[in-house]
C-alpha cells in the first residue's frame, strides 16, 4: 500500500524519470534507458530476492524511491529507523506491510538484519539506506552519499543476495532544511513540480570481506547517484531552469 500510495501521490509534487545502466552485452548507445509513466517495461525489473541500496538525502526521498520501484514492479520491504513506527497510522501501515524497524544503538539492532534475511529468503526485495542517516546540508543542493555502515555488506554476505545500486536526485527540492522550509517545499511543489530522477546501476555481488564490500557498495551507489544527478541537471537545463549547487 505504501508503494502504491507513493506512486499515486508523487506525480502531484514532481516529475519522476528513471534510467538504468545497460544490461551486460548491450550496445554502448544503450547506456541509459528511460522509463516514463506507463512504460515500466523499458527498464530492467528488480529481481526477487535482491537488496536495493539507495542514497539518502531527504525526508521525501523514500517516497521517490518507492514510487520508482513500484513503477518497475517491485514492492520492497524497507529497513527504516524505528521512530517511524511510533507515528500514528504510519506505524500501523509499516507493521501491516512487514517493513523492518531498525533500533540503532541498542541491543536489538541486529534483529533488523535477521528480519531482512528472512524477507530475502521469501523472495522479497529489501530496500536499505547504507548511510543510515540524512546529510546535515540545509539548502536544496545535492550531496554524494556519505559513509556507509556495515549492515548492507553483512546482509549481502549472509544471504548471497545481489545488490542493486540506486541513486536518486531531486528529492531535496521537495524537502530540505529546517521544519518551516520543509513544509514550504511540500506546499509549493505542486506548482514548481521539480524534476526527480532515479538511476539503477547493474546488480553486483559483494565480496565476503565486510570493509571491502562496504567500500564497493558505496562506490556503486555513488556512481548511480552521479548518473541521476547528471540526468536531473540535464532536464533542468532543457526546461530552462538554472543549475543547482552540487558538491562532487
Amino acid at each position: 500500500m505504501l508503494s502504491r500510495t507513493a506512486a499515486l501521490l508523487l506525480p502531484a509534487f514532481g516529475r519522476l524519470r528513471i534510467t538504468a545502466d545497460p544490461a551486460p552485452g548491450s550496445a554502448p548507445d544503450t547506456a541509459a534507458t528511460t522509463a516514463a509513466p506507463g512504460a515500466a517495461d523499458t527498464v530492467p525489473t528488480v529481481a526477487p530476492g535482491s537488496i536495493v541500496a539507495a542514497n539518502h538525502t531527504s525526508l521525501s526521498d523514500p517516497v521517490v524511491v518507492l514510487a520508482a520501484l513500484h513503477r518497475l514492479g517491485a514492492r520492497p520491504v524497507v529497513l527504516a529507523t524505528a521512530g517511524l513506527w511510533r507515528i500514528p497510522l504510519l506505524g500501523t501501515l509499516l507493521r501491516h506491510e512487514g517493513h523492518i524497524a531498525v533500533h540503532r544503538g541498542t541491543a536489538r539492532a541486529a534483529e533488523s538484519l535477521d528480519a531482512a534475511a528472512e524477507a530475502l529468503a521469501a523472495g522479497r526485495v529489501v530496500l536499505i539506506y547504507g548511510e543510515g542517516r540524512l546529510p546535515r546540508r540545509r539548502d536544496s543542493g545535492e550531496l554524494p552519499p556519505g559513509p556507509f555502515r556495515s549492515g548492507l555488506a553483512r546482509l549481502a554476505h549472509a544471504t548471497g543476495a545481489p545488490v542493486v545500486p540506486l541513486g536518486q536526485a531531486g528529492s531535496r527540492r521537495l524537502t530540505s532544511g529546517g521544519t518551516a522550509k520543509q513544509f514550504a517545499g511540500l506546499a509549493t511543489a505542486p506548482v514548481r513540480r521539480p524534476g526527480l530522477h532515479v538511476h539503477l546501476g547493474a546488480p553486483l555481488h559483494l565480496p565476503a570481506d565486510t570493509a571491502e564490500a562496504t567500500a564497493r557498495a558505496h562506490q556503486a551507489v555513488t556512481a548511480a547517484w552521479a548518473a541521476a544527478s547528471r540526468h536531473a541537471a540535464a532536464h533542468r537545463t532543457a526546461a530552462g531552469h538554472g543549475p543547482e549547487s552540487t558538491r562532487p
